[in-house]
């Protein structure tokens, strides 16, 4: 492990029965990092996450979490990371002090300890409602940043947030985000899985998943460029009927992915030559603009492309 890496995973795996659920995956994740998963429900997310979090032993490979690794059954990496769960980790019928009460204890705090982290992380979230709200009474995006709070009680190295942001408001997610800079501004590490692109933008390196496997690795600048090297056009056809150019499109040489977005087309090709011949075969009522590939370009091509 290098000086810089916190994290290390090398062939790591795990089956249940006859099903493998993550399959020989490796990387490294650099202290301070923003590290993502990116991948379709099932791709093997949440298990690498549990896995790394010692609360799963993998079937074979390492992987090294703050230095420490499995041979105590994830106990020590226990007391080094946080984790939040994808759905809720507080009781709706608890208030916020018994809630951060009953998490202090299940991590053995000293109530003096856990008293003071409890006032830093409040200042942190700028949490400022009454310990006897019930946790029920908050809106989402407050319990989801109550619940990283008590994930963090601790005060751990690595933070793993699964989903943290699923089913909250855009301006609540937003607020989320700028939370997780400032833990890593903190030192922290950050670990996340997400489905949301815009979110995933914000990951310094993003780890794209299909079916257990890692099968692309890089900051979200790296994986555009390496999933479309050549330029990329946004089509619009104005409500015409599409069909017949699109199956003529398909078949042009260089093409390297057709794609619908909304009302509109994005075609990718390997270099401008192609581009160029392609697109000439279209009427001059179809809208064309040349455009950069997003992260949801990304996924399409190289998770859903390979289930097509």
């Amino acid at each position: 492990m290098t000086a810089f890496c916190v994290l290390e995973v090398k062939g790591l795996s795990i089956k249940f029965g006859d099903f493998t659920a993550v399959d020989n995956i490796s990387f490294c994740v650099n202290r301070g990092e923003i590290f993502g998963f990116l991948g379709a429900n099932g791709a093997g997310k949440t298990t690498t996450i549990r896995m790394l979090c010692g609360l799963l032993v993998p079937t074979s490979g390492s992987a090294l979490v703050g230095g420490l690794g499995f041979g105590d059954g994830g106990k020590g990496i226990k007391k080094i990371v946080g984790y939040m769960s994808q759905k809720f980790t507080l009781y709706n019928d608890l208030t916020v002090g018994e809630n951060l009460e009953f998490a202090a204890g299940l991590r053995k705090l000293e109530p003096a300890y856990a008293k003071k982290r409890r006032k830093e992380l409040f200042d942190l979230i700028d949490f400022n409602k009454p310990l006897s709200s019930k946790v029920a009474s908050l809106p989402g995006g407050i319990k989801q940043e109550l619940a990283l709070a008590a994930s963090m009680l601790h005060d751990p190295e690595i933070v793993f947030l699964d989903e943290p942001t699923s089913g909250v408001a855009p301006a609540s997610r937003a607020r989320f985000w700028s939370l997780i800079r400032r833990i890593t501004g903190l030192g922290k590490t950050v670990i996340v899985t997400t489905h949301y692109m815009d979110e995933a933008e914000q990951c310094g390196r993003i780890a794209l998943m299909r079916t257990g496997r890692l099968i692309a690795l890089g900051s979200p600048e790296e994986l555009k460029r390496s999933a479309f090297p050549g330029p990329m056009a946004e089509l619009d056809f104005k409500g015409a009927d599409a069909a017949g150019y699109i199956s003529g499109l398909g078949k042009a040489g260089g093409l390297l992915e057709l794609s619908p977005q909304g009302m509109r087309w994005h075609a990718a090709f390997s270099d401008k030559a192609a581009m160029d011949a392609a697109l000439a075969a279209l009427p001059r009522s179809v809208s064309v603009s040349l455009i950069k590939p997003s992260l949801e370009d990304v996924f399409i091509r190289l998770v859903e492309g390979a289930e097509r």
